[in-house]
């Protein structure tokens, strides 16, 4: 029997940040959660702070180490250091999220900066697909048999593993509207695409036990949407502990006949 872990990268602020604490509430799964920075002590102690109890102590269940996306042999490093924590004839990845994210908007073709646009497409395209590189052999096989007994403790476990690509709503040509925000537009299409290729794979190699998606997480209060927090309908801007609430349950509902597509924070689909 294979035992579950999670994988989120990165964790050190927004999303990342307030989804790791949320699954450290709800879940009983040990997790791996990474940063950019060396300074482990500190990243956990913030996403640790007011979760223990008498009840309940997550601190067992999290390691955090280094990783940098657009440092290709820090997440070779952390794959290492996986193998060793979680090996893979006892342990299986059940939920990987690979956040990385940076906007530079631009709203025409004359504001495009080549150098920020680069930066773009090292973080948004070049990020998920190296964690993809390195992580996605520890995704559970066709043969697997899955112990999840006991691993949920108010967000509900998938029965199959899911590795999650986080995407935006901006990355649907379909629903382009308004044009502008030319690199992250389509560093998010690219992103949607690496997510289709991801599940063709794990259809071949993992089967029904395993599926990858893109997700849409809506305009969140978080530092990478701040300068546009005045446009959206106060409505439909949510604030970080809502939005992962949403993120875990709609990732957890999914079904393997919605594999290899984008999904929103109200369970819809994102056409491309």
């Amino acid at each position: 029997m294979s035992r579950p872990w999670i994988l989120l990268c990165p964790s050190t602020r927004g999303i990342g940040f307030h989804l790791t604490r949320h699954l450290l509430r709800t879940t009983r799964i040990p997790i791996l959660a990474t940063a950019r920075s060396p300074d482990h002590p500190s990243v956990r102690s913030s996403l640790l702070a007011g979760l223990i109890s008498e009840d309940d102590d997550p601190s067992g269940r999290l390691e955090v180490i280094t990783a940098d996306v657009t440092a290709e042999q820090t997440v070779a490093a952390a794959a290492r250091r996986a193998h060793t924590l979680f090996p893979p004839h006892t342990h299986h990845l059940h939920l990987a999220f690979a956040l990385p994210g940076i906007l530079h908007p631009e709203k025409s073709p004359a504001g495009i900066d080549c150098a920020k646009a680069l930066e773009t497409f090292k973080v948004n395209v070049l990020g998920p697909m190296v964690l993809m590189k390195y992580f996605e052999g520890f995704l559970p096989r066709k043969g697997t048999v899955m112990d999840l007994e006991g691993t949920s403790h108010g967000t509900a476990v998938p029965r199959h593993a899911v590795w999650v690509n986080m995407s935006a709503r901006v990355g649907s040509v379909s629903d382009n509207k308004l044009g502008g925000w030319y690199s992250y537009r389509s560093s998010k299409a690219a992103v949607n695409s690496l997510t289709k290729s991801l599940d063709q794979q794990l259809v071949t190699r993992s089967g029904d036990n395993a599926m990858a998606v893109s997700y849409h997480p809506g305009t969140v209060k978080t530092e990478l949407s701040k300068e546009f927090w005045g446009s959206v309908a106060n409505d439909t801007l949510l604030d970080p502990e809502a939005a992962v609430e949403k993120m875990a349950n709609v990732v957890a509902g999914l079904g393997l006949d919605q594999r290899g597509r984008c999904w929103d924070y109200k369970g819809q689909e994102v056409l491309p």
